[in-house]
């Protein structure tokens, strides 16, 4: 073939992934059969119902079946024109069961086909799982790779084709989820985004449970909130400045050691110190929660820098998605009371009742690394809802199982952000695109050494800082703004 061929190949091939022409009408897609889905409405949008105008797309919205007690839903989006030849599939938060459009829409927006699931059920609760222990399974793990095929087979047949790269984007619940893919469906995505992952589904909500306890064992115990930022100004006076920079932001809290009866009260209580019952308070929300006959590790606890956002774990009541747990799948019993847990009985019970549904914690993901997956994980070090070292475990067991960095780093890394909170926010650099270092690494091969990221306040970028693949990270180079991205480098502690 000659070179004017070659370039009028290439042209047209470019063409054709610009503008799509679909292989059937988006509107005939409800006569389209697949094995225990109705495709139950396609048709043609520019707004999922709100003020937004998106691109022109087929919003396809389906029912899945794969069990009598299953009702999964799903949308898939496909653009109109400028479709990028991938799909993204998206994760949900917590316990919830819904679509959310706006999601759909960022994927929408970049060119993708856009997928999401409600996980089969209604609602932001456990509730459902009550007597449906099926729609336990469809919401730890089918629900996800039932969309996954679906949404692959609904693009293939409207645009000639099925995508060429598929992706899979969540953070919590959603980062669990990502997790889940890789270890149970490897064949699903190319390309995995964990964000702050759930993956110890169980741990999270003893942990919960843990720390509620350790707040309301008596009034003098309770930490008003007022004094959060008591405690994070103590950690940050005692260990800001060990990572090279004074910037309000831990690099590595791991490496802080602030014991919080340093600003224990020496008289009466007060805002500006700790009573001794809030002390070990604040003891309890750092520390490892341990089963008390093994004396294992169940979850470890949250990092210093996270104080800020105590009242997730230790406000005034039991954080929500751990209690639920227990009330509809661990003892059915929707009027469970916190205080009833008994560490040394129930943490047994707990996993039992988890059966290997909910937990995605298996480190071998041979299966998915053999066939060229790609996975990046991030983890906020500040999240005050999963404990940052989860991910960092979860990890250290995937190098251990597969011998080591050297044969891991090729597959897959672990982002961790310091000071950013549960995937999103705090005072770290929490604004990144992840998504297209990933798809970098899987269609074009470029690993992410470093994926720079932003910090804004009132729509403004007042720093920038890189990520760095975990245990690396971000050294000032002692020249220049520390604000500014380019003055860092990666580097091991």
């Amino acid at each position: 073939m000659g070179n004017r061929n070659r370039i009028f190949c290439g042209i047209t091939l470019a063409l054709t992934m610009a503008a799509p022409v679909s292989a059937v009408t988006c509107e005939s897609l409800t006569s389209l059969a697949l094995p225990n889905t109705t495709i139950t409405s396609a048709q043609t949008a520019n707004s999922a119902g709100g003020s937004q105008v998106l691109p022109a797309f087929c919003r396809v919205a389906a029912t899945i079946r794969p069990t009598s007690d299953s009702d999964i839903k799903i949308e898939v989006w496909l653009p109109l024109e400028g479709w990028n030849g991938n799909l993204v599939a998206n994760g949900n938060g917590g316990w919830s069961g819904s679509i959310n459009p706006q999601t759909l829409a960022a994927g929408l927006t970049r060119g993708y086909a856009s997928a999401m699931s409600d996980l089969g059920h209604e609602g932001s609760s456990a509730s459902f799982a009550l007597g449906h222990p099926e729609k336990l399974v469809d919401f730890g793990y089918r629900a996800a790779h039932e969309m996954a095929v679906a949404a692959k087979a609904i693009a293939a047949v409207y645009y000639g084709h099925g995508p060429k790269y598929s992706y899979w984007s969540g953070c919590s619940a959603g980062g669990r989820s990502a997790l889940m893919e890789a270890q149970r469906f490897p064949a699903d995505f190319d390309g995995i985004i964990a964000g702050a992952p759930g993956l110890n589904w169980t741990g999270r909500a003893i942990q919960s449970v843990w720390v509620a306890q350790a707040a309301h064992r008596s009034d003098e115990a309770y930490i008003p909130p007022d004094k959060y930022s008591l405690v994070h100004e103590a950690v940050l006076k005692a260990c800001d400045a060990r990572d090279g920079v004074t910037d309000g932001v831990l690099e590595d809290p791991t490496r802080c050691n602030f014991d919080p009866v340093e600003i224990q009260c020496n008289g009466p209580d007060n805002l500006q110190c700790l009573t001794p019952p809030q002390v070990e308070t604040a003891r309890a929300i750092y520390a490892t929660v341990k089963d008390p006959r093994t004396k294992k590790s169940v979850v470890p606890g949250f990092e210093r820098g996270s104080e800020l956002g105590w009242g997730t774990m230790a406000g005034p009541k039991p954080f929500g998605i751990g209690a639920d747990l227990f009330k509809f799948v661990v003892f059915q019993d929707p009027t469970w009371d916190y205080k009833t847990f008994n560490f040394d009985s129930d943490l047994a019970r707990t996993s039992k009742a988890e059966n290997g549904r909910l937990n995605a914690m298996n480190p071998n993901l041979r299966a998915f690394m053999d066939r060229g997956g790609k996975l990046i994980q991030y983890h906020g070090w500040s999240d005050p809802q999963i404990a940052p070292s989860s991910s960092v475990e979860y990890y250290t067991s995937v190098l251990e199982t597969f011998g080591g960095a050297a044969t891991v780093q090729s597959s897959y890394r672990l982002f961790m952000v310091p000071g950013m909170g549960h995937c999103r926010g705090g005072d770290g650099t929490s604004s990144f695109d992840m998504l297209s270092a990933l798809q970098q690494w899987v269609e074009n091969g470029k690993a992410p050494d470093r994926i720079d990221a932003s910090r804004l306040r009132n729509g403004i970028i007042e720093r920038t800082r890189p990520l760095c693949p975990y245990p690396e990270v971000a050294v000032y180079t002692g020249k220049g703004s520390a604000d500014q991205a380019a003055n860092f480098s990666c580097k091991l502690p």
